[in-house]
This record gives structure tokens, sequence and C-alpha cells, in this order.
């Protein structure tokens, strides 16, 4: 009995695999051509799909981690605004403590006197100025009246 059981068992195997080889035979090359390009493109699409899953996986851990990046960017931002404050104060603080200690202190006030000295001579140079177009404006008039200024100007320079 257990023999006939295996033998059927047996009987059916070589069915299928006649049958197998038929199909195989009646198979065209075009045929395995595209099943072939079939398995090709269903191998892309799995690990394409295996990509997209990997990529949707990290793509929280990649939220987090631009979110701490951007809180330390943050907390850079205003450690150097403390900073620029602190820095701001202590040159104010220098320029109130070294203008009492400064050693250049004496030569400043020097360059102030002479500065205050050149702006002076300058304002003499712009009443020269001014005083040297009236001289000019009547020398025009004077001549538009016909008065003799060669004998004037002899006159003048022999004065001086």
């Amino acid at each position: 009995m257990a023999l006939d059981f295996l033998t059927s068992l047996f009987k059916k195997k070589e069915k299928e695999e006649e049958r197998k080889e038929e199909t195989f035979e009646e198979v065209t090359v075009e045929e395995l051509e595209s099943r072939v390009e079939e398995k090709q493109q269903n191998e892309q699409i799995e690990q394409i799909m295996e990509r997209l899953n990997d990529i949707e996986n990290d793509l929280p851990r990649v939220k987090i981690s631009i979110d701490n990046i951007k809180k330390q960017i943050q907390e850079i931002r205003e450690e150097i605004e403390r900073l620029d404050k602190t820095i701001k104060d202590i040159m104010m603080l220098y320029e109130v403590v070294s203008q009492e200690i400064n050693p250049f202190k004496e030569q400043l006030s020097q360059e102030s006197s002479l500065s205050s000295e050149i702006q002076e001579l300058k304002k003499q140079i712009e009443e020269l100025k001014m005083e040297l177009a009236q001289v000019k404006n009547d020398i025009k008039v004077l001549a538009g009246y016909g008065v003799d200024l060669d004998s004037i100007l002899y006159e003048v320079l022999a004065e001086v």
C-alpha cells in the first residue's frame, strides 16, 4: 500500500516534468526575452521600492537632525550677539580709562591747537580772497570812468 502510494506520487512527478518539457518547448525566443525583460523590470521596481522605504525611514531622523542644527545655530547667534555687546562695553570702558591715563594726551592737545591755528589761517585766506574780489570790482568800475590807474598804482607802490 505504501509502495502504491509512492508509485502514484512518482508517476505524478513524471507527468508534471513531461508537461513542463512540453510547455518549455512551446515557448518562443520572443516570449523568453519578454519574460527576462519583465523579470529585470520587476527586480528594478523592487530595488526602487526598497530604496524608497529606506529613505522614508531615514526622513524623520534627518528632520530631527536639521531641527537640532537650527537650534544650535540660533544659540551660536545669541552667543555672538552677547559677545558683541560685551566687546562694545569693554571698548567704551577702555576709552574712558585711556583718556585719563593716555600718554599721548599732550600730543593730542598740541595737535588740536595746530588744527585750530590752521582753521584760523583758512578763515584769513577766505577774507583776503573776498577783499581781492572787491578790489578787482572797484578797479573795473574806475577803469570804466576813464581814471588813470597806472598813476594810482605807482603812487600806492611808492608808499609801500
